[in-house]
C-alpha cells in the first residue's frame, strides 16, 4: 500500500470519527459552561450528582449519528434541577439523559425545548430517562409547555412527566417554522402521569400542531406511551396536523379523548383505553378527512358527547382548516368497545356544525354498551357512514342503526387482559387476538416511582387534642399530611387563621353529657386553604359570633396567592351557625386562580348566615374558567341563609372542560336567598341534579345555560311558598334544556 493511500485513509477516518472522545465531569454551572465551549462530536458532559438550583441549561453543538454529543447525569435520577431551571437543545445529534426537574418551575415558556432559540433548532436529537415532576408555574393561569419539540427527526422517549397544574400543554410538537414540519419525530415509551383538572382550556397532555398550521403534515409518531389519570381537559391528545401515527398507547382512568381536531390523513391504531368506570373517560373523536381508526380497544368508559368511546363529529360547511372540517373518508374498522356509556355519531350538530360525515365506513366493530341504556346515539344524518359487519353485544341502539346486528355471546378475558367474544364466528370482528398492551413497567424510568392513587384523608396519625386553644394550635403546627386531629368536647376560641397546606381532618368528639367541640374565631376566617391543602371537617360546631365585622368574612377561604394544585373540602355532620356580624359572611369562599376538585357537604346544618354557603364565582372573566369541579350536597339543612345556598360560575363559550357538576339531594332549604333574589345561582354548570329536596319560603332556583350540551334535571322536589325556577338559555335557541319532572309547587296555609 502506498504512503499516499495510507494518508488518504487516515484523513477519511478523521472525518468520520473523533480522534478522542472525552467524558467531562462537571460540578457546577461554571464548569459546565467551560466544558460546553470545547465539546465536540462523541464527547460526554457528566453532571455531578446533587441539586442544581436555578440552572438554565443549554446544550448546543454538532454531533454525528455514530458519535453524538451527550449530556447525562453521573447517576440516573441523582441530578435534580430545582428553582427556576430549564433545558434548551440546539444543534445536531445531541442526547440528554438522567435529569430530574422538581421543586421549581421554568423561568421561560417551556421546561425542555428542542431549540436553543428561534434560529437554532434541534435535529436528530434525543431526550431520554428524564423526569419532570410538579414543575409548574405558581399561577395556574400562566401558560407554558413542559416539553416543546421543534426541528426534525427528534426523539423523546422513556421519560416520566407528572403533576402539571398550570395552563399549557404538557408536551407540544411545534410546527411554526418550515423546518419543523414533516418532522418525523418519535415520542415513545413515556409515562404521562396524573394531570389534575385544569378547569379551563389549555390542559391537553399532548398536542401535535396548532390551528394556525392545521393544513400542514407533521408526520409524528406517538407510540407505546401510557397516559395515566391525565384529566386536564376534554382532549388528552389533540392532533392538529396531518400525517401522524398514534399507536400502541395505553390510556388509564383518563378523562377526555384522543381527538383528531385538525389535519388530515392520521392513523390511530392498536391503542387501549381503560376507563374503570370513571366519569368522562373517553376514546377517540374523529374530525376532518381521511382519518383511519382501526383495531383500538375501549373498556369501562363513561364519557358522552365529545368524550364518547367513539365520537364522529358534524362539521362546518366549507370550514376553514382551523374550525371543524367535515368528516370525509373516515375508516373506522375492527375496534372493540365494551362496557362503555356512549358512541356518538354526528355529535356536536348545531346551526353552525351542520355538515354530517360523508364517504365514510364503519366496519367489523364489536360494540358493547351498558344494559338498558342508550349506547349508540345519532345526532345528525349518518347516511354518509357506510356500515357493514358490525355487531352489538349490549346496550340500546338509535333506530337509525337497525342494520347493526345484535348477537348473544359470552366475552372472555384473554392473556393480554382484553375481552373477546367466545363465538368463533366473530373472530374476524373487533381487535385482533395478538394486540399487545403496553404496561407501566415498559414506560418511563425504572428509578422513579409512579404515583399510586392518592388517599387524602385519614392516611396518617390520629392526634388527640385537649379542649384548649393552645393544644389545638400546637396540634395543627405538628400535624403531617393525612393526620386526623380529634378534638375533645369543649370550646376553642381561635385567635388566628389556620393555614391548611396539608391534608388534615378535624373531627369533634362528643362527651358523655352530649357536649360537642365548638370552634369560634376572632379573625375574618377560621381556615385558609393554601398550596397543598385539603380539609375535612367532621362532627364539629362552628360559631361565627366572635368574628370581627370585616368585609368578606368566611369560615373557609382560599388565600390571596394562586393555588397551583387542586384541593378537596369535605364537611360531614357539621353545624355552622351565627355568621351574622356583617351582611356578607360566607361559609366557603373560593378566590381567583383556585379550583376545588370536590366540595362535599353531607348531614350538616347551616343556620343564621348572611352570606353564601358556597361561593365559587370568582372566575367571572368569561374565559371558561371556574372554581369547583364537583359540588355535592346531600342530607343537609339550610335555614335563614340570606345569600344563596351556592353560587357557581363558568362563563364564556369554551368547550374544553367537563364541569362544573352540581348535585343537591335530600336536603331542606328554609328561608334561603332573600338577599340575592335566588336561592341557588348556577351559571354555565354542565351537569346539574337537584332532586328530592324540600324548599320552603325561599327565593327561586336560578339556572343559566351557556355553551355545550348541559345535562340538567330538577325532579321530585317540593317547593312551598317558593317561585318556580328561573331557567335561562344564553346561546341555545330553543326552550331551556332542563328536565323538570315530578316537582310539587304549593303555598302554605298561612298564605
Amino acid at each position: 500500500m502506498s504512503v499516499r493511500l495510507l494518508i488518504w485513509l487516515f484523513a477519511l477516518c478523521a472525518l468520520t470519527s473523533p480522534l478522542h472522545a472525552e467524558d467531562l465531569l462537571v460540578r457546577n454551572q461554571d464548569e459546565y459552561a467551560q466544558a460546553l465551549s470545547r465539546i465536540s462530536a462523541g464527547d460526554t458532559i457528566v453532571l455531578a450528582d446533587g441539586e442544581w438550583p436555578d440552572f438554565e441549561m443549554a446544550v448546543t453543538g454538532s454531533g454525528r449519528a455514530e458519535s453524538p454529543i451527550t449530556v447525562r447525569s453521573e447517576t440516573p435520577g441523582s441530578v435534580v434541577l430545582t428553582g427556576q431551571s430549564n433545558l434548551r437543545i440546539g444543534g445536531e445529534h445531541i442526547v440528554v439523559s438522567g435529569l430530574v426537574f422538581r421543586d421549581g418551575y421554568s423561568p421561560t415558556g417551556d421546561v425542555i425545548a428542542f431549540r436553543l432559540d428561534s434560529d437554532t433548532l434541534a435535529n436528530n436529537s434525543r431526550v431520554t430517562q428524564t423526569v419532570i415532576d410538579n414543575f409548574s408555574k405558581p399561577d395556574r393561569n400562566e401558560t407554558d409547555y413542559w416539553v416543546a419539540i421543534y426541528g426534525s427527526n427528534n426523539r423523546f422517549d422513556h421519560n416520566h412527566l407528572e403533576g402539571k397544574t398550570n395552563r399549557g400543554v404538557t408536551l407540544a410538537v411545534r410546527l411554526n417554522t418550515a423546518e419543523s414540519r414533516n418532522n418525523n419525530h418519535r415520542i415513545d415509551h413515556n409515562y404521562f402521569g396524573p394531570r389534575s383538572v385544569l378547569g379551563s382550556n389549555g390542559g391537553e397532555t399532548l398536542r401535535i400542531g396548532t390551528s394556525h398550521y392545521a393544513s400542514f403534515d407533521s408526520n409524528t409518531i406517538v407510540e407505546n406511551n401510557v397516559f395515566d389519570r391525565t384529566d386536564g381537559e376534554v382532549e388528552i391528545i389533540s392532533v392538529k396536523a396531518g400525517g401522524n401515527i398514534v399507536r400502541g398507547n395505553l390510556f388509564l382512568r383518563s378523562r377526555g379523548a384522543l381527538t383528531l381536531r385538525h389535519g388530515d390523513g392520521n392513523l390511530i391504531e392498536h391503542n387501549v383505553f381503560l376507563g374503570h368506570g370513571k366519569d368522562h373517560t373517553g376514546g377517540i373523536r374523529v374530525i376532518n378527512r381521511n382519518q383511519t381508526v382501526r383495531e383500538n380497544y375501549m373498556e369501562g368508559l363513561r364519557g358522552f358527547g365529545f368524550s364518547s368511546a367513539m365520537a364522529v363529529m358534524n362539521g362546518v360547511p366549507n370550514s376553514p382548516a382551523n374550525r371543524y372540517v367535515q368528516v370525509q373518508n373516515a375508516q373506522i374498522e375492527r375496534n372493540t368497545i365494551v362496557d362503555s356509556a356512549t358512541i356518538s355519531l354526528g355529535t356536536g350538530a348545531d346551526e353552525e356544525r351542520s355538515a354530517p360525515p360523508v364517504d365514510s365506513r364503519m366496519t367489523a366493530n364489536v360494540l358493547g354498551g351498558i344494559e338498558d341504556q342508550t349506547f349508540i346515539e345519532v345526532d345528525s344524518d349518518i347516511s354518509g357512514i357506510e356500515r357493514a359487519d358490525n355487531v352489538i353485544i349490549a346496550g340500546e341502539l338509535d333506530p337509525a342503526l337497525a342494520d347493526i346486528q345484535r348477537v348473544e355471546t359470552e366475552m372472555h378475558r384473554a392473556d393480554n387482559g382484553l375481552l373477546y367474544p367466545t363465538d368463533p364466528a366473530l373472530g374476524a370482528i373487533g381487535v385482533p387476538a395478538d394486540l399487545t398492551v403496553i404496561s407501566l413497567e415498559d414506560v418511563g424510568v425504572d428509578w422513579y416511582e409512579k404515583p399510586a392513587p392518592a388517599q387524602l384523608f385519614a392516611s396518617g396519625r390520629e392526634i388527640e387534642v385537649a379542649a384548649t386553644t393552645a393544644a389545638l394550635l400546637e396540634a395543627v403546627a405538628q400535624a403531617e399530611d393525612g393526620d386526623v386531629l380529634a378534638l375533645a368536647p369543649g370550646r376553642y376560641q381561635v385567635d388566628r387563621t389556620l393555614g391548611i397546606d396539608r391534608a388534615l381532618t378535624f373531627v369533634g368528639r362528643t362527651g358523655d353529657d352530649g357536649e360537642q367541640a365548638v370552634l369560634t374565631f376572632s379573625r375574618p376566617s377560621l381556615f385558609e386553604i393554601q398550596q397543598g391543602g385539603n380539609l375535612r371537617l367532621q362532627s364539629l360546631v362552628i360559631d361565627g359570633s366572635a368574628s370581627p365585622d370585616s368585609v368578606g368574612n368566611s369560615v373557609i377561604r382560599t388565600g390571596i396567592a394562586p393555588i397551583r394544585g387542586n384541593f378537596v373540602l369535605e364537611l360531614e355532620s357539621v353545624n355552622v351557625r351565627g355568621l351574622t356580624v356583617n351582611r356578607d359572611f360566607d361559609v366557603i369562599y373560593l378566590g381567583p386562580s383556585t379550583l376545588a376538585d370536590r366540595i362535599h357537604i353531607t348531614n350538616s346544618l347551616f343556620e343564621d348566615i348572611t352570606g353564601t354557603v358556597v361561593s365559587a364565582a370568582a372566575e367571572a372573566d368569561d374565559q371558561g374558567r371556574y372554581n369547583v369541579e364537583y359540588l355535592d350536597i346531600e342530607n343537609s339543612i339550610f335555614r335563614n341563609v340570606r345569600g344563596a345556598l351556592a353560587e357557581v360560575y363558568r362563563g364564556g363559550r369554551d368547550e374544553s372542560t367537563f364541569g362544573p357538576h352540581v348535585s343537591i339531594r335530600h336536603s331542606i332549604l328554609e328561608n334561603v336567598g332573600e338577599a340575592s333574589d335566588l336561592s341557588l345561582r348556577l351559571h354555565g354548570v354542565q351537569e346539574t341534579a337537584i332532586s328530592e329536596n324540600l324548599v320552603t319560603g325561599s327565593a327561586a332556583l336560578g339556572i343559566t345555560h351557556t355553551v355545550g350540551n348541559p345535562r340538567t334535571a330538577v325532579q321530585r322536589n317540593v317547593f312551598t311558598d317558593t317561585p318556580e325556577p328561573v331557567l335561562t338559555e344564553l346561546i341555545f335557541p330553543g326552550e331551556p334544556r332542563v328536565e323538570m319532572r315530578d316537582n310539587v309547587f304549593s303555598e302554605s296555609e298561612s298564605q
